[in-house]
């Protein structure tokens, strides 16, 4: 192309080497099969005798393609950003997206040698070097530009896309050099075993979660790399506080993105967990043979997640789910009206076959119903009636209250050491209250939360369920306020062993007696063809729950996986 124009370096690309490779020649109509021009800086006389209108909608020349990508390259190597930006389609977002190439993705010295044009597309070289702090990597790729007229006054501009400055960065994307995701971990069992999905298929999740909290306390350091990566908006921009001359960010930074270059490997750092190898082996082989299923299984006296396992490896319904727990809450329901005093183990308590209240009609299942029955009769049948007529006489908070004061649900303070949902019973009213006493309405568990229910009732006081020990990083676990009266224990832990012995847990609890006690679940779930079926329950000082999604009652379903875990404890 003749001589080229050098522009002062700006805004801190580095060193400019020398611009390679941009004198072309073109084949000229009327010179012959053979005939050859250089073309200079210029635009051709012809061209500039043309009126606006003809320039927006004339075919571009080789010379105008060679011109407007000199323009751009040469400005770009040389770090003017405003230039470059101006050489392009789309000024505003170019000089974004320049800036950030040394600012973001830390690239330097950077030296390109194009090829000839072919039409408006032309290619060129790319080679430079990526920094981010002391470390520092070759980068070398090919890149491609396109070249347009403007629509404004039909100059040759190179049409902007974010694959300019890399071919894999695709629109809505941007370059970034740092650190890449979390630092891993080597997840240890109780016993310093390493804990693997190739052993273990259902710990992803739990590994994932470990490295997100535990990997750079634990020593552990991420990879370095540049990545595409999601970009801000301006208005994402805008919240942070950042003007139009500082780049905005990432989206999310500790998003993987898309890797193009790695600058330093990663080294895991070791946390050690609670879970019990055998244990752990065993709940995995349990949901394995069972659709839709997850277990945990606690030590009830201090909150020690022994297992926990779902049969989807790629879903944690066991620590993190959110689903109506059924029958199961009537423990905690329990506890509540027989601390009112609305209900007594010995005491007659009504299980009509309906029981209207708040404009809905409330039933058992299969619709039966018991005369002259106990509370003790009608929880070990989990009668809903007995619970939904006892509606009336109480204030919205009650279940509420009880559910975090005494036995630490819904009130999202747990440290478990991963992430976990720590269960919500909200404040309702009329029909949804009511149903909230049979584990319906806006009530949401998951088996780590039910499990801990049931070991709540074993120990006879809240233990927060841990799966890193807190003595790893000094977090204080949460507490309840208050604790249930032994009256109320007693009669508690009187419901759930009879439940167990001779109501509807009894077959699946056969033979872990006399130290034990349980409580069936089945949940209707709108939408599903079967209900969700629950199991919670506890063996001494070992709790457990459970949930298979869309498969029916819960002593039937959910009831054989809990019990094998529990028969499997010291």
């Amino acid at each position: 192309m003749g001589k080229r124009r050098r522009v002062p370096e700006r805004q801190g690309l580095g060193r400019r080497p020398a611009l390679t490779g941009l004198l072309v020649t073109a084949a000229v109509a009327g010179l012959g099969a053979g005939g050859y021009v250089v073309f200079g800086d210029g635009a051709s006389a012809a061209g500039s005798a043309q009126s606006a209108e003809d320039r927006r909608t004339a075919p571009l020349t080789a010379a105008e393609v060679s011109t407007a990508a000199e323009t751009f390259l040469a400005a770009w190597e040389a770090g003017d950003v405003a230039a470059a930006a101006r050489a392009t389609s789309a000024p505003e977002e170019a000089r974004v997206h320049l800036a950030g190439w040394t600012k973001e993705a830390g690239i330097e010295e950077a030296a390109f040698t194009a090829r000839a044009p072919r039409g408006a597309a032309l290619e060129f070289a790319v080679k430079a070097t990526v920094t981010h702090g002391k470390l520092s990597k070759p980068l070398v790729y090919d890149g491609g530009l396109t070249v347009v007229r403007s629509p404004a006054d039909g100059e040759p501009v190179v049409r902007w896309r974010p694959s300019v400055l890399h071919p894999e960065l695709r629109d809505g994307e941007r370059l970034v050099t740092g650190e890449a995701g979390s630092a891993p971990v080597k997840a240890l069992d109780r016993n310093g075993g390493k804990l693997t999905t190739d052993a273990y298929p259902s710990v992803g999740p739990i590994l994932k979660s470990l490295a997100e909290k535990y990997g750079e306390e634990s020593g552990g350091t991420p990879a370095v790399a540049l990545r595409a990566v999601p970009a801000e908006t301006p208005e994402d921009a805008a919240k942070d506080g950042k003007n139009g001359d500082t780049p905005p960010g990432t989206k999310d930074k500790t998003a993987d993105g898309r890797e193009l270059l790695r600058l330093a490997e990663p080294t895991p750092g070791e946390v050690r967990t609670t879970l019990d190898p055998r244990l752990q082996k065993l709940a995995e082989e349990t949901v394995a043979g069972k659709a839709r299923s997850s277990v945990v299984l606690l030590r009830a006296s201090t909150g020690e997640i022994l297992a926990s396992a779902n049969s989807d490896p790629d879903v944690d319904t066991a620590l993190r789910g959110s689903l109506a727990p059924g029958s199961t809450m009537k423990v905690v329901s329990s506890a509540m009206l027989l601390e009112k005093d609305l209900a007594a183990n010995d005491r007659e308590h009504p299980c009509p076959k309906y029981s209207p209240y708040g404009g809905w009609k409330f039933h058992n299942d299969d619709k039966f119903a018991m005369k002259d029955a106990t509370f003790k009769a009608s929880f070990a049948r989990s009668c809903n009636t007995a619970f939904i007529s006892q509606a009336e006489e109480l204030s919205d908070d009650d279940l509420t209250k009880v559910a975090q004061q005494v036995f630490g649900l819904g009130l999202n303070n747990w440290s478990v050491g991963v992430s976990t949902f720590d269960g919500a019973v909200p404040v309702q009213t009329d029909a949804p209250m009511a149903a909230s006493l049979i584990g319906q309405g806006g009530v949401r568990m998951n088996p780590l939360n039910m499990a801990s229910v049931s070991a709540t009732v074993s120990a006879g006081s809240f233990h927060q369920p841990y799966l890193v020990p807190p003595t790893v990083d000094g977090r204080a676990l949460a507490r309840a306020s208050r604790s249930m009266s032994s009256s109320v224990l007693g009669q508690l832990r009187e419901l759930m062993r009879y439940t167990a012995a001779a109501g509807t847990a009894a077959e699946a609890m056969a033979g872990l007696g006399p130290s034990y006690g349980a409580k069936t679940g089945t949940a209707e779930v709108e939408g599903q063809d079967k209900p969700n079926a629950w199991f919670t329950a506890y063996r001494g000082d070992f709790a457990a729950a459970g949930v298979v999604r869309e498969s029916g009652h819960g002593g039937e379903h959910a009831g054989p996986l809990v019990a094998a875990l529990l028969r499997a404890t010291p």
